[in-house]
């Protein structure tokens, strides 16, 4: 892609690497070193006491074009005893590029050391946790970020590779060294070579990333909130968000990006410019291609008002994993960017531990057969599904009809009449919210089509798509499709600062402290709020990208275009009563960049239709939903 410069001297130094001795991982000795009790392991190490060191991991790449390869930081945490015994224990990883520039958790912790630069703070509760109960924590720092060498490549091929080569370390596959530069070797001698990779945001999209290379020792991996396609984080179908890679790598370089880093950053800007094609940049960053790989389980967690990592990204990758027959688990919140530890804290917790002893320790404590997902219905109330989506989900085409006024229409079962339209001006400055203020009332900048009241509960639990045949009056016209759920319901306000949660002045306590770790959070509550409408999916797409993802045309003004495009991942019933629409807009302002021309648009209402995942289906009945 560009990015990573190499020199002469690098086939060399790399060649060196991999022919540098690795002590293997060395065989367990007596029992093992944890204790089972009524299904899960006991805290019984003492975290005080804990050994606490870093290692740096030749990844056998160069970022930064300084004639070595780069080293990453690995910080480790692990019980002292089994050490003493020569026993060997499992380890939880979390790679991010966070952990120095913006923190991690609600309360943005940062990894903080001593004098001698050993680490003493480590951010979030996996430590304090799980360290007494016989695991070991490794936080990596990726590539370019904190005390690592190289540079970021924003989830491309250096950031996974940062983070394989430590799992290859604790495996025993790859050296490690006790300095950044020179040192002596260290082995994980003390490691199982069981992994498992947790985080949320860019650390559980890296995660996705290194299980898509199939390494081994990576027995599972919890990624939240988590990106399986990087195109789909920046861009919707053809359409960019306005987002810019380059922004990101130098935030996480911090203090505006690492001098020796400019030049990978240049390829980066120059590799993704903001047009919407899917380029190989975005090929390079799309781990939905390497889910057959997948060795490890997989425990998904996702907010479905996550306007961040777009809901898209699990459904996507969860669709990816189930064709690949990987073992996995969903959880499905009402929040937005936020970690399940911050809206369903004992029960997270408490089935986080449960996961890792089985898939790490392999204790035999069921939860490999539990229910297959966990959704949240209402605010704090949780529904089990023994898969996901549902058994009996199957895709439901509906149509948009004309209605009396213009610009109001019905959504149905039955296609339109040939030649009828209805027609739009994309205005740039509004989005999805206003389209849907006020339902009763045409607008010139979108169209609405309404199911009227239904008479049964619609569950829709998946990804649709929806096709829209479109004439533009100029070269260039964006399309934006949108669900919304019209009635009363009480609801976790994910559009609120803290997108569904409110921090609230008390702690609870999860695992062991010490001095400068302690294991005490700040609590947390739901926000509500009570509303007569919920925007629930949202698609995007550039109607110059019709033909292809991978290359935009100028469009011909005065010609019809027929595009589909897919709607976000959802699980969300509308229930009787409640009236299902769709409006058809044009820019979604603030998470849409708009054409350079934006212009009126005619919509076919006969070339135009909604695939819906439904697992109760439309009954039969006249124009709308019965």
């Amino acid at each position: 892609m560009g990015t990573l410069a190499r020199r002469p001297l690098l086939a060399l130094l790399v060649l060196a690497a991999l022919v540098t001795p690795v002590t293997p991982v060395a065989a367990q000795a007596g029992p093992p070193p944890f204790e089972v009790r009524d299904g899960v392991t006991q805290p019984i190490f003492d975290f005080a006491a804990a050994i606490r060191e870093t290692t740096w991991v030749d990844t056998g790449m160069d970022g930064d074009a300084d004639g070595r390869p780069d080293r990453v930081a690995v910080d480790v945490v692990r019980p002292a005893e089994p050490a003493r015994r020569g026993q060997r224990v499992p380890v939880i990883m979390d790679a991010s590029p966070y952990y120095s520039c913006c923190g991690r958790g609600n309360e943005n912790q940062v990894k903080t050391y001593d004098a001698a630069g050993r680490p003493v703070g480590f951010p979030l509760f996996y430590d304090n946790y799980f360290v007494p109960r016989g695991y070991a924590v490794a936080l990596v720092d990726l590539a370019g970020t904190n005390r690592s060498q190289g540079c970021v490549d924003v989830g491309g091929p250096s950031d996974v590779a940062s983070a394989r080569a430590v799992v290859d370390w604790l495996s025993g596959r790859r050296p490690g060294y006790d300095a950044p530069t020179g040192g002596r070797t260290s082995s994980a001698t003390w490691s199982t070579g069981a992994v498992g990779m947790i985080g949320k945001s860019y650390d559980g999209s890296i995660a996705n990333g290194v299980a898509a290379t199939g390494v081994a020792g990576l027995r599972t991996i919890v990624p939240i909130s988590a990106i399986g396609s990087w195109y789909d984080y920046f861009n919707g179908d053809g359409v960019s968000f306005g987002a810019d890679p380059v922004d990101l790598a130098r935030l996480v370089e911090e203090h505006g990006g690492r001098p020796a880093c400019a030049g990978a950053n240049s390829g980066l800007a120059t590799a993704a410019p903001e047009n919407g094609d899917y380029t190989a940049f975005w090929a390079d960053r799309d781990y939905l291609r390497g889910a057959a790989n997948v060795r490890a389980s997989v425990f998904a967690v996702h907010g479905l008002g996550d306007d961040n990592v777009k809901p898209i990204n699990v459904g996507r990758w969860w669709d990816a994993l189930a064709r690949a027959g990987v073992p996995r688990r969903l959880w499905l919140s009402q929040t937005g960017h936020v970690d399940p530890f911050d809206y369903r804290r004992g029960q997270w917790v408490a089935t986080l531990h449960r996961w890792f002893d089985h898939w790490l320790l392999g204790v035999a404590n069921g939860v490999e057969r539990e229910p297959q997902a966990s959704v949240e219905r209402r605010p704090d109330a949780w529904v089990d599904e023994p898969v996901w989506p549902p058994v009996g989900t199957h895709a439901v085409t509906l149509h948009p009809e004309p209605g009396a006024t213009p610009g109001l229409g019905v959504l149905g079962t039955a296609p339109a009449a040939p030649g009828t339209t209805e027609a739009f001006t994309d205005a740039a400055g509004q989005d999805a919210r206003a389209w849907a203020a006020a339902p009763g009332k045409p607008s010139a900048a979108r169209v609405l089509f309404d199911t009227g009241p239904l008479a049964h509960d619609l569950r829709l639990a998946g990804t649709g798509s929806v096709t829209l045949t479109v004439t533009p009056a100029t070269p260039t016209a964006h399309l934006a499709a949108v669900l919304v759920d019209y009635g009363p319901a009480t609801v976790r306000d994910d559009t609120a600062p803290g997108e569904g949660i409110r921090t609230l002045g008390t702690r609870s306590c999860w695992g062991a402290s010490r001095p400068g770790d302690s294991a005490c959070y700040l609590d947390t509550a739901a926000v509500t709020a009570d509303v007569d409408r919920q925007v629930f999916a949202r698609g995007w797409a550039d109607l110059g990208h019709h033909d292809s993802p991978a290359r935009g045309e100028p469009l011909t003004p005065g010609r019809a275009y027929p595009m589909t495009f897919r709607l976000s991942t959802t699980d969300h019933v509308v229930p009787a009563g409640h009236h299902l629409v769709l409006i058809v807009g044009g820019t979604d302002s603030g998470t849409t960049v708009p054409p350079s021309r934006p212009g009126r648009l005619r919509l076919d209402l006969a070339g135009s239709l909604v695939r819906l995942p439904v697992v109760v289906g439309p009954r039969p009945g006249g124009r709308g939903l019965s």
